[in-house]
């Protein structure tokens, strides 16, 4: 996959740039392997690894790293949907039966997919460290949901899918 960058502003206030610290502290942990040395312990399931049979995603942690992460960039947070937690579980169910990115379905804002990753965190760092990711991340909508498949026959593994809605 191919990705090109693009320039972000930081908005300054002071409520954006202690998330900002305390999101690049728990990122910064999770590119060196989980810990590293900033004391700062990325939360359980942030770093739970999906890659083995009854593994359940905490979706409350991993929006809420995707909302640090929106409020970092000025953007307000996505309420959870049980709905379209369910979408992309659907989503992410087939995306790891079949090995094939599914399409965008209608209504949604966006679709963040991604395979291989074995935490949260890592994949998360995936779309972050993405422009085109990242853009999606920060784009707009009100709710999100988010899911986890792991295939142990499949090329990757684990398949992720993050959905954004209205």
């Amino acid at each position: 996959m191919t990705h090109t960058a693009t320039p972000r502003r930081f908005a300054g206030t002071l409520p954006h740039i202690a998330v900002a610290l305390l999101t690049a502290a728990a990122l910064a942990g999770c590119s060196m392997g989980g810990g590293g040395s900033t004391g700062i312990a990325l939360a359980p399931g942030l770093s739970a690894r999906m890659d083995q049979p009854g593994a359940s995603l905490d979706r409350a942690q991993a929006l809420g790293i995707v909302n640090a992460y929106r409020a970092t960039n000025g953007i307000a947070p996505l309420a959870p949907d049980t709905g379209l937690d369910g979408t992309a579980q659907a989503l992410a169910n087939q995306y790891a039966q079949t090995g094939t990115p599914p399409k965008t379905p209608q209504g949604l804002r966006v679709m963040k997919l991604s395979a291989g990753y074995a935490t949260f965190a890592e994949t998360f760092s995936g779309w972050r460290n993405n422009p085109a990711d990242a853009a999606g991340l920060t784009s707009a909508g009100s709710k999100a949901g988010v899911a986890m498949a792991f295939n142990p026959a499949s090329s990757y593994g684990v398949y992720w899918v993050l959905v954004v809605g209205d």
